[in-house]
C-alpha cells in the first residue's frame, strides 16, 4: 500500500473514532515514507488526542525538523511540549519532597509553558496556583488576569479569583 492510502485509512479511522488503529495506520504511512514531515505532524495530533504526550512529542519533533518552514508545525511542537512542562509542574506541585527540595521550580516550569503557548489556559491556571501556594496571591491574581482576559466567559476562572482574593485576604490579616 502507498503510504497515501495509509492516511486515507487512517482519516476514516478517526472518523469510526478508532484513534488506535490510525495511530497504527499514520505509523504505516511513516514506515512507507519516513520524511513525509505532514505525515509526521498528523501522527503527532493522533498520538496527542490519545493521550500519548511523548509519542507525539517524538513525531512532532520529526516533523519540525524535516520541514521547518512550517509554522503549523513549530506551533504544535510548542504546544505539546507546554503540555509536558505543565505536567511535570503538576507531578512537583504534588510531590511534597520535591517541594520541599525547590518549590519554585513548578513556577519556572509553568512560565517557560506559558512562554511556549501563551494560548494555553491550564498553563496559567497552574501558575496562578503555584504562586498562590508560595504565598504569592498578588502574583497569582495577575496570572489568573491574564487568563481570564483569554477566556472571559468561564465562570470556573471567575471562582478561581475569588478564592484567590480570599487567600489574600487571610494573607494580609
Amino acid at each position: 500500500m502507498d503510504h497515501n492510502d495509509y492516511v486515507k485509512a487512517a482519516y476514516r479511522s478517526i472518523l469510526r473514532s478508532d484513534f488506535a488503529e490510525a495511530i497504527t495506520l499514520f505509523e504505516a504511512a511513516i514506515a512507507a515514507s519516513p520524511d513525509d514531515a505532514e505525515v509526521r505532524y498528523r501522527c503527532s495530533i493522533t498520538y496527542a488526542r490519545s493521550g500519548m504526550l511523548d509519542r507525539a512529542l517524538e513525531h512532532a519533533v520529526a516533523a519540525r525538523r524535516l520541514d521547518g518552514t512550517k509554522q503549523e508545525y513549530q506551533l504544535h511542537l510548542q504546544h505539546l511540549q507546554a503540555l509536558q512542562l505543565v505536567q511535570e509542574a503538576k507531578r512537583l506541585l504534588e510531590d511534597e519532597v520535591a517541594e520541599a527540595v525547590n518549590p519554585y521550580h513548578p513556577i519556572t516550569l509553568l512560565k517557560e509553558a506559558v512562554s511556549l503557548d501563551p494560548l494555553y489556559g491550564d498553563a496559567y491556571v497552574w501558575l496562578a496556583i503555584a504562586h498562590s501556594r508560595m504565598n504569592e496571591h498578588l502574583q497569582a491574581i495577575a496570572v489568573l488576569k491574564e487568563v481570564m482576559s483569554l477566556h472571559p466567559d468561564d465562570s470556573g476562572l471567575r471562582l478561581l479569583m475569588k478564592d484567590l482574593q480570599k487567600s489574600l485576604q487571610k494573607y494580609i490579616q
